[in-house]
């Protein structure tokens, strides 16, 4: 049986995703391009440019409640992965740093709550699991790299751990003996199962 790391929520701000990626939302504090084509009813920024060495697909990724436990972690060489939130439904997401390390730094691992009016794009080898949806039917736009989807599909049937040239997926349960749980207040409870 794993040891428990227990994470509080930290609500999702541009100041605490910095060492771990960046605010996509209005949130970022991206300035505002210098265009003006509609009088200002438009206003556009980039507030994290996306990078990948290979093709990007644009998924959907139709999320229901599962337990606040992180198993496995991962994390990408090739490409800064985004997810964006659709309804407003809030999310969790659960990062730690990159580093040069073989596994994360459980010490710098935090979770992170977000509303549902933003999302994030995560730096090159942010090390992540895939957000927890705290509602049904919660929707997210993921962009990321084709060739994470190829080194996904080749995992290991063993371990279900995934390496690639742009994926590094581990068994950090198996690897470290901590299992990692978001300690989630009693006013953000997830629907019973």
């Amino acid at each position: 049986m794993a040891d428990a790391l227990i994470l509080p929520l930290t609500p999702a701000c541009a100041d605490a995703l910095a060492p771990f990626g960046t605010i996509i939302g209005r949130a970022s504090g991206a300035p505002e391009i210098p265009i003006d084509y509609y009088r200002g009813a438009v206003r556009v920024s980039v507030p994290a440019p996306f990078v990948s060495e290979s093709a990007v697909d644009i998924t959907l990724a139709a999320m229901d409640p599962r337990p606040l436990e992180v198993r496995y972690m991962e994390r990408h060489f090739q490409h800064t992965q985004a997810f964006i939130p659709l309804g407003g439904k809030p999310f969790v997401a659960v990062m730690a740093p990159p580093g040069e390390g073989d596994l994360p730094d459980l010490s710098a691992a935090r979770a992170f709550l977000f509303n549902g009016s933003a999302g994030f794009q995560m730096h090159i080898g942010t090390w992540h699991e895939f957000p927890f949806a705290l509602q049904p039917d919660t929707d997210l736009i993921v962009i990321l790299s084709r060739q994470t989807g190829a080194d996904l599909r080749a995992k290991d049937p063993a371990t279900e751990e995934a390496h690639g040239p742009d994926l590094d997926k581990k068994d950090i349960a198996a690897r470290t003996g901590r299992l990692i749980r978001v300690d989630l207040p009693a006013n953000l409870s997830q629907p019973s199962e």
